[in-house]
């Protein structure tokens, strides 16, 4: 299929309407009501790159903070900081605080369509800077438990997921470009964040980096909080009012099961990834600072691999290029991570690695606006980001116990057969996708015969910028 159809047809026509506004049988008093049907056209940039930056800086200082949790889990596994807390008691506090912000979607969604952009922000700002907080003052494994996992990740829920809805109102041609810039921030952030948190271990300890890093968030959110706003058009007249914060019919849409599907095992990978590359360095005889810069290069590609990722999205398919990435993702966990024994061997998996593994939030959003269209888009986050609850929960436990029972090797195929299967997942997306294109081209054409199922060989094999 070589023409880019979807949605992106839709947005780079002029206004549409049910009626026709030069019917000679139509009054220039009935204009407003035909305005009214009107679809709104995303600017494609404008203030919409404000928003980009706004939205990097969000994922800086959500996700990027949120992986220094590493560095804090080494040192209080190596000093044993609370007496009888287990390694799975840890291992849960850092997926505790993603699977949290996810939790909150339906709470999120419907504040903020009740209270609009900036008081959800600034909320979700005042939770991440108050959890940070709390943390510096733990003198119980609980107490982390509420502050960095509970706290934290709601916090980042009312953060991250309306930025997350907001950004690809914005664009048409560039949505996945614009996109993959804003989600690099979780890399980069992560690079700096990782970074300075073990600098600052180091040099002031645990509490006090624990409340600079509260400060730097504090600022760094306010200020995107203040930059950052919803497009007050983006769906006008009476299908506004369809607009739905959440619903679980979503569920029942096959599209959305798919996108789901894609990133709960994705997420299996992805979190295991994240938290076990610096153990899994020391298991192999690595010193620490060693495992942080592993650490550190996972993040360097993910801040690099996003943009790139979105730009060639945008010119080559998002269907296509999230479903190779993911794919690639997988074999490069088979091919690469199980004979990385070396320091060196290790960094350069981590790098390649990182690049690729975090395809799943780089593109999740224009992939789902894609096949659901702008209007749905809030509801079926909703029921996605719930799926993603159990798998950003347990991924790193599941993980523990596999090194636990069956060394290393195990979590290694683990991941990568993760990630091929949310390859797997989004190449049928691509097969119902050219479905829904068919689909339309023949009722323009006025004939709706021969279309078949969605799942067929020939469907999954088509060619051409999906």
């Amino acid at each position: 299929m070589a023409s880019d159809d979807g949605i992106e047809l839709a947005e780079a026509s002029p206004h549409r309407s049910t009626s026709n506004p030069t019917s000679p049988h139509r009054s220039s008093d009935e204009a407003p009501s035909n305005a009214i049907e009107q679809e709104d056209i995303p600017p494609n940039g404008g203030y919409g790159w404000v928003c980009t930056v706004a939205v990097f800086l969000i994922n800086c200082h959500t996700w990027g903070v949120n992986s220094a949790w590493s560095i804090f889990l080494a040192q209080y596994l190596a000093h044993s900081t609370f007496p009888g807390a287990s390694r799975l008691s840890y291992a849960l506090i850092g997926g505790l605080s993603i699977s949290q912000a996810l939790l909150s979607t339906p709470l999120v969604n419907l504040f903020f369509a009740r209270f609009g952009t900036r008081p959800t922000l600034l909320l979700g700002t005042l939770l991440v800077f108050a959890a940070l907080l709390g943390a510096s003052y733990a003198s119980a494994i609980w107490h982390l438990f509420l502050s960095q996992g509970v706290a934290f990740g709601w916090g980042m829920g009312f953060l991250y997921i309306p930025a997350s809805t907001i950004l690809p109102r914005w664009f048409s041609t560039r949505r996945s470009l614009a996109v993959g810039l804003a989600t690099s921030g979780a890399g980069l952030g992560g690079l700096a964040y990782n970074l300075a948190a073990g600098h600052l271990v180091e040099t002031v300890g645990l509490q006090w980096t624990y409340r600079v890093l509260a400060l730097c968030s504090l600022g760094a959110n306010l200020l995107s909080s203040l930059l950052l706003r919803d497009r007050p058009r983006a769906v006008s007249g009476r299908s506004a009012e369809k607009v739905k914060a959440f619903d679980f019919r979503e569920l029942g849409r096959v599209e959305v099961v798919l996108v789901g599907f894609w990133g709960t095992v994705t997420e299996l990978g992805y979190i295991t990834l994240l938290y076990s590359l610096p153990s899994y360095a020391a298991a192999k005889g690595l010193s620490t600072r060693q495992g942080s810069l592993v650490s550190a290069l996972l993040n360097l590609g993910l801040g690099v691999g996003r943009p790139l990722i979105g730009y060639y999205s945008d010119a080559f398919g998002r269907i296509n290029v999230a479903t190779a990435m993911t794919a690639l993702c997988g074999l490069l966990c088979l091919g690469l991570w199980i004979p990385a024994d070396s320091f060196p061997a290790l960094l350069a998996f981590a790098l390649l690695a990182g690049t690729v593994c975090g395809t799943f939030w780089g593109t999740m959003g224009p992939v789902t606006a894609e096949v659901v269209g702008l209007q749905r888009l809030n509801a079926s986050f909703g029921v996605i980001f719930l799926a993603l609850v159990w798998p950003t929960t347990f991924a790193e436990p599941i993980a523990l116990r596999l090194v636990d029972t069956s060394g290393y090797l195990s979590a290694k195929i683990f991941v990568g057969v993760m990630f091929l299967l949310g390859a797997g997942s989004v190449w049928l997306l691509r097969s119902w996708k050219v479905t829904q294109i068919e689909r339309k081209r023949a009722v323009e054409a006025g004939c709706e015969e021969g279309i078949g199922f969605w799942f067929s060989p020939r469907k999954l094999f088509v060619g051409g910028k999906i």
